[in-house]
């Protein structure tokens, strides 16, 4: 069969050399990862292979292109990325025009596939938002992207980032250290994606100043959250009640929006997300939206390691249901 060729011609108002990365760094990642031979001579690049490699090789190369047509820089990991999109069938863009902010190394936060954009549209459009996905699909990262973003424009006065604590058989009285060293661990990923929006000298000032909250669940009890940015992560380790009393804190001019991945809860039972979905599912300006394997922007390998895990829980009900 004769291979398949393909020529793509790089925009002039884009820079091949951005393209392919500092010192081909890109290409080379691309070559790495499909069968087909790439050949790049000024702003054309000549793709020839295998149909499906071709089409998937030239996908990845179009995707670049629209990000440094968008002003932004690629790295390898969003070649990973990209490559890990492509090959498994996602058809969602890689850049979307409406960017929420800037972090403070200056550099632009988006939505980077289609089940993302609707999570972010669900966000400005809704008062309680549901991100219900695996791990890096983005639920926590992009809520707190928005959650900046409303603070920086003056829509919230405040952001409050909760997560359940999880005891896993020990006590946190025994533990030591004072209450703050005990919670560290449970709160540490808010934390990190905090600093990934604000230098840490800004944030923590936010934190003292309390315009920045971030806190056990369990610290909302009794609360009213008016004109704030909820954000409550790990939900699919609360329990129904906790669930109900966190939503019901929801105060005027505030956003509620809810993470979680059903596939790794630590509580035996109904857990509060899937309790929430079956009561509140009908409710207006409440919304659920569901990210999948195709939403994931980490390395790509983390989404063969997500279908790996999914495959073995489907045989294990297939045998479980078979010896029933």
């Amino acid at each position: 069969m004769e291979p398949t060729q393909i020529r793509l011609t790089i925009p002039d108002n884009v820079d091949p050399t951005m393209v392919m990365g500092p010192a081909d760094s890109l290409l080379r990642r691309v070559e790495e990862s499909f069968d087909s031979m790439v050949t790049v001579r000024g702003n054309m690049v000549s793709v020839v292979g295998e149909a499906t490699d071709v089409e998937q090789v030239t996908s990845v190369f179009s995707r670049l292109i629209s990000l440094v047509s968008a002003g932004e820089a690629p790295s390898v990991d969003d070649v990973d990325v990209i490559i890990g999109q492509v090959t498994h069938g996602s058809t969602g863009a890689t850049s979307f025009d409406d960017d929420m902010l800037l972090t403070y190394r200056g550099r632009a936060i988006r939505p980077k596939t289609q089940g993302q954009k609707r999570y972010v549209d669900s966000i400005r459009k809704n008062t309680v938002t549901f991100g219900i996905g695996p791990a890096g699909t983005g639920k926590t990262y992009l809520a707190m992207a928005m959650a900046v973003a409303a603070l920086k424009r003056h829509e919230v006065a405040r952001i409050v980032l909760a997560r359940p604590v999880v005891e896993a058989g020990e006590s946190l009285g025994f533990l030591p250290g004072t209450l703050e060293e005990k919670l560290d661990p449970y709160v540490r990923p808010l934390y990190d994606a905090l600093f990934d929006m604000t230098d840490i000298e800004k944030g923590n000032a936010l934190i003292e100043q309390g315009i920045i909250e971030i806190a056990p669940l369990a610290f909302m009890r009794g609360r009213t959250l008016n004109n704030a940015f909820v954000i409550l992560d790990e939900a699919q380790n609360t329990t129904p009640d906790q669930m109900k009393m966190f939503l019901t804190r929801l105060g005027f001019s505030s956003k509620f929006v809810v993470t979680g991945d059903v596939t790794q809860r630590d509580l035996l039972g109904e857990n509060g997300l899937e309790s929430a979905r079956r009561i509140l599912s009908d409710i207006e300006g409440v919304s659920f939206v569901d990210l999948d394997r195709n939403d994931i922007v980490r390395h790509s390998l983390v989404a063969r390691i997500v279908d790996a895990y999914d495959r073995d829980a489907k045989e294990g009900e297939a045998k479980r249901r078979h010896v029933g």
